[in-house]
């Protein structure tokens, strides 16, 4: 589904089904060089089960048009305007990483907005150590390599989607290098990792979340390890649940990643 967002073109995959502004609506947010296809497992089956599915590809990534955004607030706002596009009031917002602390930060900003807020691989503040920022700005392609081999907990996805034997790392290396290029000269690496390391508005963020709100976290996330995400998830009396893998959870716990989902969305 394609959308006219403050001007630019903006893309949202809507699970196999064409979208419906009066159904229940799930706003779905990747995290930094990713995009809307980390979601197709969890957005096609909420579009098949009565909801309206919005997985947007952030501006700069994939098929929405650049230029890439600067900040969590900034990325925060956005959202608000893409659901105004679609014409859509309310929304329930799953967010992934960076994605997490938009999805919080838009909770915050139009908490009458926000029917529920999941928040998956998530940790407040999120820091990213300086020597990693430092070999994104001087190699980004070895430091998308890093990262991957820090996201995963296993080898391989389990049985179910994306299949037996998909190679989790390849796939997901060759979406961030794609993302990486696709915005060059922009180093889209050090500028989103940055985003995450920078932000401070949590706090203010969740004083103002009036809604449920559920955490999905990796018990094997080296990313955002489950115990940085403790304070702010007792500060949002967050249902928390955590499944068996890294800080991809989508891909390589899609089943347990799933059954959280359709309970944090009961």
């Amino acid at each position: 589904m394609k959308l006219v967002v403050d001007g630019r073109e903006a893309y949202a995959y809507t699970g196999g089904k064409a979208f419906d502004p009066a159904s229940p609506c799930v706003l779905f947010v990747h995290g930094a060089l990713h995009d809307h296809s980390c979601w197709t497992l969890l957005a096609r089956w909420c579009a098949h089960h009565g909801f309206g599915v919005l997985a947007v590809d952030l501006p700069g990534h994939s098929r929405s048009a650049g230029p890439p955004l600067g900040s969590v607030e900034e990325i925060a706002a956005w959202l608000w305007a893409v659901l105004d596009a679609a014409g859509v009031q309310q929304a329930a917002l799953v967010g992934h990483s960076m994605g997490s602390l938009a999805a919080l930060q838009a909770a915050g900003t139009a908490p009458q907005r926000a029917t529920r807020l999941v928040m998956m691989g998530t940790a407040y503040p999120m820091q990213v150590s300086e020597a990693l920022l430092a070999t994104a700005l001087a190699d980004p392609l070895r430091a998308i390599d890093m990262v991957n081999a820090w996201s995963y907990g296993s080898l391989a996805a389990k049985p179910s989607f994306p299949g037996p034997g998909m190679w989790l790392h390849g796939s997901n290396r060759a979406l961030m290098r794609r993302n990486q290029a696709r915005c060059a000269p922009d180093n889209l690496f050090h500028r989103e990792f940055s985003i995450c390391d920078r932000y401070r508005g949590g706090e203010a963020a969740a004083e103002r979340v009036t809604c449920p709100v559920h955490f999905v976290l990796g018990a094997a996330d080296q990313m955002t390890l489950p115990k940085a995400a403790r304070e702010i998830g007792a500060a949002l009396k967050a249902r928390v649940h955590v499944v068996p893998a890294g800080h991809n959870l989508m891909g390589e716990a899609p089943d347990a990643t799933l059954a959280a989902l359709r309970e944090a969305l009961a």
